[in-house]
């Protein structure tokens, strides 16, 4: 594909780097020289210090061969403007636009492709909906869903006493008694799909994929008990915060806001009837013992400051408090995050690519989660009529490099953890997980473009 992003900041960035591991054809438009020059550095693409809403940038960027223009500036009328003047002078490049506002969405003007926008994500609608998923299964990991099943992929940091510790895949799964898979593992800086062989090591980050009760009994197991979550504490009053309760305030838990910025709390308690606002900064360690924080089930730290989100959970855990979650962006943090016992962490960016990737790819692709900052993915795809791998056993097919098949989710029946006798039909689901340099091949694998 040849790509054309306007905007390099950390979801462009993570974007760019994807796509151009996968072998795209990427421009970036990026308007600070700085940010330009940090980019072409470190990217192996065309970068183009300018204004990104200019017909003559446009043409620097080659755009008239471009397939998909996408802009992820952080202002969202530039983002809206630009895909625009695409739409006019570049017709056949379809246009994806960023855009946070919640307005322009409840005006109803993006489901009508205002602007000549193809498709709009919003960060913050993709993230709370991650926060309110981990919350509803207990929020002790990074949860990934799948459409119409119960398997699901939940991550364990492991820890010193843990089962997995010095144990290699074959003998955890003799072991454990359970139909269960582990998918994938992160360890320093690098991210392993594991054979049989591998063994787990203390502080690895292992990805595991189940059903959602398989999950809850390895998870006790492993010594996380599912604790019930019914009071929780939301640090941050934005966008995020504000969404995150929309979805949480509906299931009955009781949810109490702690927000600095005098006007935004007056707004909170305006919009949340239910919710108690606390006027104060989380900073201020007397609001712990003030408020009685540390008797409540689960702190959300939803700040734009994200050393502040993990400092907060870190400390609102030592003095009780059962769970935390925090939002962290920098893909350097989150293995820091994770060991520091934090429960689950909550990436906006992953969220909003993985959103622009499964747009991208469509065709017979259903979801693209993207792990370890997007050095692996869990893709799920369809075996259309078209597919040459219907009707063949596992056993009987080569796999892509650093690939495997995690689960094949059959409609009417039950997910199966497959084996090397289990055949794929048409119309399955599969869902693959892969190392991102692997990704343009296991796509054209299953598409069956080339085999």
């Amino acid at each position: 594909m040849n790509v054309v992003i306007l905007g390099a900041g950390l979801v462009g960035f993570q974007l760019a780097d994807e796509l151009i591991r996968e072998g795209n054809d990427v421009v970036i438009i990026e308007k600070n020289p700085d940010r330009a020059r940090y980019v072409a550095g470190h990217l192996d693409c065309m970068v183009i210090n300018d204004e990104g809403t200019r017909l003559s940038t446009f043409k620097k960027a080659r755009l008239a061969r471009a397939d998909f223009f996408i802009s992820v500036t952080n202002v969202d009328e530039v983002n809206m403007i630009s895909c625009g003047i695409v739409s006019g002078e570049y017709p056949d490049t379809v246009r994806i636009a960023r855009v946070r506002n919640a307005d322009y969405s409840r005006a109803g003007i993006l489901s009508k492709s205002f602007l000549g926008i193809d498709f709009v994500v919003n960060p913050e609608v993709e993230t709370a909906r991650n926060i309110a998923n981990a919350v509803a299964l207990g929020a002790d990991s990074d949860v990934m869903l799948f459409e119409n099943s119960d398997m699901q992929i939940r991550n364990l940091v492991v820890k010193p006493t843990s089962f997995f510790r010095g144990r290699t895949m074959k003998d955890i799964k003799k072991t454990l008694d359970e139909p269960f898979l582990v998918a994938g593992i992160a360890r320093g800086d690098d991210f392993i799909i594991p054979s049989g062989d591998t063994a787990v090591l203390e502080h690895d980050n292992i990805y595991l994929l189940a059903s959602k009760n398989t999950l809850t009994r390895i998870f006790i197991k492993a010594g996380k008990k599912k604790e019930k979550i019914d009071r929780l504490v939301i640090v941050g009053g934005g966008k995020i915060g504000q969404l995150a309760c929309q979805h949480l305030i509906r299931t009955g838990r009781r949810i109490t806001f702690v927000e600095s910025d005098y006007e935004i709390c007056k707004a909170l308690s305006s919009r949340f009837k239910r919710a108690l606002v606390l006027h104060s900064d989380i900073s201020d360690e007397d609001i712990f013992e003030q408020e009685k924080l540390s008797e409540y089930d689960l702190i959300v730290t939803t700040t734009n400051n994200e050393e502040l989100n993990i400092l907060t959970s870190v400390y609102a855990k030592s003095l009780g408090i059962k769970k935390a979650m925090a939002l962290v962006s920098k893909a350097s943090y989150m293995p820091i995050a994770a060991r520091l016992n934090i429960d689950s962490i909550i990436n906006p960016k992953h969220s909003t690519v993985d959103a622009i990737l499964k747009f991208l790819r469509r065709g017979d692709i259903r979801s693209v989660h993207s792990l370890f900052g997007g050095k692996a993915e869990v893709i799920e795809f369809i075996a259309s009529e078209t597919c040459t791998l219907a009707g063949k056993r596992l056993m009987d097919i080569a796999m892509p490099h650093d690939s495997l098949i995690l689960t094949i989710l059959r409609e009417g029946e039950r997910d199966i953890i497959p084996g090397g006798d289990s055949v794929i039909r048409t119309n399955d689901r599969i869902v693959v997980i892969s190392s991102k340099e692997s990704v343009p091949e296991v796509d054209r694998f299953f598409s069956g473009t080339d085999r």
